[in-house]
């Protein structure tokens, strides 16, 4: 599905693909300068190829407490956190940003991702007044990313102020805009605002957002820069370095993602076992790669030790202001110490590459 605003991207020379099913614009024809945008100052991403679905009914609160790893109960309207929904068995299904609104739970997730969590929560929907709706037809998500991104928002007028605590949130009614909202959301390892928009008023809150960043020295940005800038940061994604296999603990997101403290939800009973056990089989593990290669290897190519399989990638990047090739793996722990040597097999040969802790050491 292509996004609504495609023309107004392709006037500003955007050259789009496909995530998981959903238009994305890939870049705007200058990646160098996007990457800056997203590291010095602030860019602006059209982020409405993700999906988004309101939880809503009077027991809205209590179920979603049941059926995610991170603490519901607690949100009061305006706040939020970021959460699992897994399996019986604790293994990762989707990731979500929760916000809590006046009236309903507003979940954020990777594209592609919709029908998925709306199965997988409705099918434990019994006795509960809660319905699971699909709002993406009706707002669209703009994101401002960078440094500068809070002085970007707060100069395009557009909101009284800017949350300034991880996961808070606020409603600015505008007589002609329609209700917005803003979220303090981190995006790549950068600090991030995202701006959810009525889908009648996504041209004109993108021109005043665009502006107010082109104001702060920023510039448009697309799916190729802030991917670029993940990996770097060592932030994994769902659908790439996350997938249907992952343990929350193996990829290091049980100190933001899970709650030790909450009552019952599916999977706990795994990733409680696993914490008191306290080691992993396999983990997360970030690789520097040779500067020469001549590829980056693609995701689910091999890793070895010692001639044996221990691994493989989930993602890679070049990174320009480290003068380096960098990449996400899925390491078992025969192989996953920082400072191993192993063998990457790509379709270019065998290279030499070394093991990370994650993040990047400078």
């Amino acid at each position: 599905m292509n996004l609504v605003l495609h023309e107004l991207h392709a006037r500003h020379g955007a050259r789009f693909g496909d995530v998981a099913g959903a238009e994305v614009v890939l870049d705007y024809g200058d990646r160098a300068a996007e990457l800056v945008a997203l590291r010095k100052s602030a860019a602006l991403l059209d982020l409405s190829f993700r999906g988004r679905l309101c939880v809503v009914g009077a027991d809205r609160a209590r179920f979603l407490h049941g059926q995610v790893t991170n603490d519901i109960n607690r949100l009061a309207p305006g706040q939020g956190c970021y959460a699992l929904l897994t399996s019986n068995k604790g293994r990762l299904q989707a990731d979500l940003n929760v916000h809590c609104l006046a009236e309903e739970l507003l979940l954020d997730c990777e594209p592609g991702l919709t029908a998925r969590v709306t199965a997988r929560l409705e099918k434990f929907i019994v006795a509960d007044d809660a319905q699971i709706v699909d709002v993406a037809p009706h707002y669209g998500l703009l994101a401002v990313v960078g440094p500068r991104a809070a002085e970007a928002v707060t100069a395009s007028g557009l909101f009284a102020t800017v949350p300034a605590q991880e996961f808070h949130s606020l409603k600015q009614t505008d007589a002609a805009l329609g209700e917005l909202y803003l979220a303090n959301v981190p995006r790549a390892g950068q600090p991030g605002w995202d701006v959810f928009v009525p889908v009648a008023s996504l041209p004109a809150v993108a021109a005043r957002l665009r502006e107010a960043v082109t104001g702060a020295d920023g510039t448009l940005a697309g799916w190729d820069a802030l991917e670029t800038v993940r990996v770097a940061a060592g932030v994994p994604r769902f659908g790439a370095d996350l997938d249907e296999t992952t343990l929350p603990q193996e990829a290091g997101l049980e100190t933001r993602a899970v709650s030790f403290h909450k009552g019952c939800y599916i999977g706990q009973e795994v990733i409680n076992r696993l914490r008191t056990i306290g080691q992993v089989t396999r983990a997360l593990r970030g690789l520097r790669l040779p500067a020469d290669l001549p590829a980056l290897p693609v995701r689910g190519d091999k890793l070895r030790h010692a001639d044996k399989e221990v691994g493989h990638i989930t993602s890679a990047a070049r990174v320009p202001w480290r003068n380096a090739n960098l990449a996400l793996a899925s390491v078992r722990r025969e192989g996953f110490a920082p400072g191993t040597e192993l063998t990457l097999r790509t379709a270019t040969g065998d290279w030499p590459v070394q093991v990370s802790a994650l993040p990047f050491p400078p």
